[in-house]
């Protein structure tokens, strides 16, 4: 009884989160506005600052993560390798400009506050990084994968996750902290590995996978062979220490060069739908409506000031790559919010007293209400420079 009554608890919970998530979707959907606004607030509302009904954030965060990794693998299955190695070279050119312009505008304030260098560097490397759940599900739901302007954001998304290594390398030595020549040398053979096989796929150009055709008609095996293709390269490259993603997202290019892309494809659809909204509840939950109240005049002037600095510098970054000004201003809202790998920066900043609680705080807010204005921020530029789902001009 004491088991029936624990997963009765659980059932509720359950319960109440679809139910939310489907009111207020079904309100969003006729104001024309994208779901992930309803899982944010189906976090705020029944997590800690609200009815409390959910209150493990580790759950939902680590769903959320699973998450990440199916919808890094579905952005992999749209992108053509060839035509992403041709941007590799600018997008890793132009957005390390863009990380270090963003650790320049802190500095600036950082100056006028007197701050020390490894807060100025830290919240630089925060406020440089775009959420690739974000970025991603915009561009699916905006039709603009096989576009120009998309993928050209995907690969800036993409430089962003293998940054993050640096930068949390250059953390240590700001902080004191000593890293083993193991794990360098880990990454390293990770990125020699990726970058091998990339360049076999580039010559290969089409793949065979193994059991193609006896799973073609058979769909219960069929999600068993996508969960272990996705999640196996993605554990591939978490074993290396570099980001599970980056796995899924290779293992995407992977199954695009074999004609099994559009049962796989399919297969995991619901399991993504499912982990993103885990991910986007765990964000609504990080929200404390009560800190958020107190402090609502810097936490305004903070994101209103992420958002242009990011919006403008990401803007210039993509008509460095080839855009056209109108492509370039929308694909630069998409990239405007702070990104989910910015929670572990701060994460660390805070744990080696770089930043103070207040500071973790604040920035964690801040993080989060960039994520949840996203597709508000991204549609009403879309809407104001008559932006069409294609990427053409209107």
């Amino acid at each position: 009884m004491v088991l029936l009554s624990g997963f009765g608890d659980q059932l509720n919970i359950l319960l109440a989160v679809c139910a939310a998530i489907l009111l207020i979707g079904l309100v969003l959907k006729k104001l024309n506005q994208p779901y992930i606004i309803a899982y944010i607030l189906t976090g705020i509302i029944l997590g800690p600052s609200g009815f409390k009904m959910v209150t493990n954030y580790e759950s939902a965060e680590i769903l959320g993560e699973f998450g990440i990794v199916i919808l890094m693998f579905f952005i992999g299955m749209e992108i053509s390798l060839k035509d992403f190695v041709k941007k590799w070279k600018m997008a890793l050119f132009g957005t390390g400009l863009q990380v270090a312009f963003s650790v320049f505008l802190v500095y600036l304030v950082g100056f006028y506050f007197n701050w020390p260098t490894g807060r100025i560097i830290l919240l630089g490397f925060i406020i440089s990084l775009s959420s690739s759940a974000v970025v991603i599900k915009l561009i699916e739901d905006n039709q603009l994968n096989t576009t120009k302007i998309g993928q050209n954001v995907v690969s800036i998304l993409l430089t962003q996750d293998i940054l993050i290594v640096p930068m949390i390398i250059i953390m240590s030595f700001l902080t004191g902290d000593r890293f083993e020549i193991q794990q360098v040398g880990l990454q390293l053979s990770g990125g020699i590995l990726i970058s091998i096989f990339l360049i076999y796929l580039l010559k290969k150009q089409t793949i065979n996978l193994p059991f193609s055709r006896q799973l073609s008609t058979d769909h219960e095996l069929q999600v068993f062979a996508s969960l272990i293709i996705c999640f196996g390269f993605a554990l591939l490259t978490s074993f290396f220490e570099l980001s599970a993603g980056l796995g899924a997202f290779i293992a995407g290019i992977f199954v695009n060069s074999s004609p099994a892309t559009k049962w796989l494809h399919d297969s995991l659809h619901s399991f993504r739908v499912v982990l993103i909204s885990a991910f986007f509840l765990s964000i609504g939950m990080l929200i404390d409506l009560d800190f958020l109240v107190t402090n609502a005049t810097i936490i305004t002037l903070l994101v209103v000031g992420v958002y242009i600095s990011n919006h403008g510098i990401n803007m210039v970054l993509l008509k460095l790559l080839g855009n056209n000004w109108k492509e370039s201003i929308y694909g630069g809202s998409l990239l405007a919010q702070i990104g989910e790998f910015s929670f572990v920066l701060a994460s660390l900043g805070y744990q080696a007293q770089i930043i103070s609680g207040f500071g973790y705080q604040i920035t964690i807010i801040v993080a989060s209400i960039t994520i949840f204005i996203s597709p508000i921020w991204a549609a009403f530029t879309k809407k104001i420079i008559k932006f069409d789902s294609i990427g053409t001009l209107q």
